[in-house]
């Protein structure tokens, strides 16, 4: 998950899911892009997130069309699409800036037998060009800060018909205090960061109803990110075990697993289910 200043901008334009790991300003571009990407192309997911979790909201959202259109933003791999498709009948369109992770769910969604109802679309969220009320449910785990929470709610509800839900997950801290380490920690890579409740008048004023908030468990950092992440490292490290640049990046993604190893218990992804209210 990616840490935020400098690695940022570079996830705007690649769109990996995760939360942060900053990128030490000295590789070019293209080097830490391909390093990056040999990282999380491995994973079975590019942030946070389970499949229990993903369920557990989905059954949220009442009231859907027999066959609702949803829109997955920043979808990576598609470990939460392929959930979705066996939630509901519906199509799923599934967007993300990288390709390759993009035709990894492709290959998944033929062996899971719904690649018919998933569009698979190489595109990037902040300039996403679908109709006004194109979708029933837009769907996001861990990609909205992308463009900002507050900017990606306010500009996602217009995609959405009458009474469409949004899901989506975002980095929040449980505690109102927290040790100075990791205050500090996310001062520097992720200064936006709110506590839970204080997202809940974002949620208002940006024209939608809190349906349901519950905070992702522990699980779901570890068994399909951090754990098999660290397994990934550790062979990288051997890879480039002269490249102090390529180190340089694996010890500032490892700093995070240590952090979150550390202070889990003060921050996390709360998932929250909106829907959209009434002009």
């Amino acid at each position: 998950m990616l840490e935020w200043s400098n690695r940022h901008a570079w996830r705007a334009c690649g769109q990996v899911t995760g939360p942060w790991v900053r990128i030490p300003p000295s590789p070019p571009v293209e080097e830490m892009e391909q390093i990056y990407y040999q990282i999380f192309e491995a994973l079975p997911r590019q942030g946070p997130g389970d499949e229990r979790s993903t369920k557990r909201a989905f059954h949220k959202l009442a009231g859907l069309p027999e066959h609702p259109e949803i829109l997955d933003v920043g979808c990576g791999s598609g470990g939460q699409t392929l959930v979705l498709a066996k939630l509901t009948p519906g199509k799923i369109t599934a967007l993300d800036n990288h390709a390759p992770f993009i035709e990894k769910l492709k290959r998944n969604a033929r062996r899971a037998g719904c690649a018919e109802r998933i569009q698979c679309v190489v595109g990037d969220m902040n300039s996403m060009n679908f109709p006004k009320g194109s979708f029933d449910v837009i769907w996001c785990e861990g990609a909205a800060f992308v463009m900002g929470f507050n900017n990606a709610l306010k500009a996602w509800r217009q995609l959405l018909r009458p009474k469409g839900y949004l899901a989506v997950s975002e980095l929040v801290w449980f505690k109102k205090r927290a040790p100075q380490e990791v205050k500090d920690f996310f001062a520097r890579e992720y200064p936006d960061m709110k506590h839970y409740k204080d997202i809940y008048p974002v949620i208002e004023s940006s024209g939608y109803k809190m349906i349901d908030y519950f905070p992702l468990p522990g699980k779901s950092w570890w068994t399909h990110y951090y754990t098999p992440a660290e397994k990934k490292l550790a062979s990288l490290r051997r890879k480039y075990r002269n490249d102090k640049k390529a180190q340089s990046i694996f010890d500032s993604f490892q700093l995070e697993i240590d952090m979150h190893r550390k202070y889990s218990e003060y921050y996390g992804y709360g998932f929250y289910i909106l829907q959209k209210a009434k002009s």
